[in-house]
């Protein structure tokens, strides 16, 4: 199944407190829910304005779906070919 990479511009983001994000959450997982198994929020990165989340979905109209039932930006969508880090320079392809 496809990983796509969301980036959601929303300003101040950074600055949102436990209980608005805690909200956005739960929102989130409500609209998930409706849609069905076969999408999958891994997690998610808040930056100062922006936020930048990983799902598992069979299609990039699904992620659009589950933004515009949400009410979540998303701004660019991404498929995530391959996942580097460390130890891919010892040879070690996840």
């Amino acid at each position: 199944m496809p990983k796509f990479l969301i980036e959601r511009e929303v300003p101040g983001a950074g600055a949102l407190s436990a209980p608005d994000i805690q909200a956005l959450s739960q929102k989130s997982c409500s609209v998930l829910a409706t849609l069905g198994p076969q999408i999958q929020w891994v997690h998610s990165y808040v930056t100062g304005d922006k936020i930048y989340c990983v799902y598992i979905a069979p299609s990039e109209a699904l992620i659009r779906q589950h933004a515009a039932q949400g009410g979540f930006p998303a701004n660019r969508i991404s498929e995530i070919k391959s996942v580097i880090d460390p130890a891919t320079a010892e040879g070690s392809v996840p």
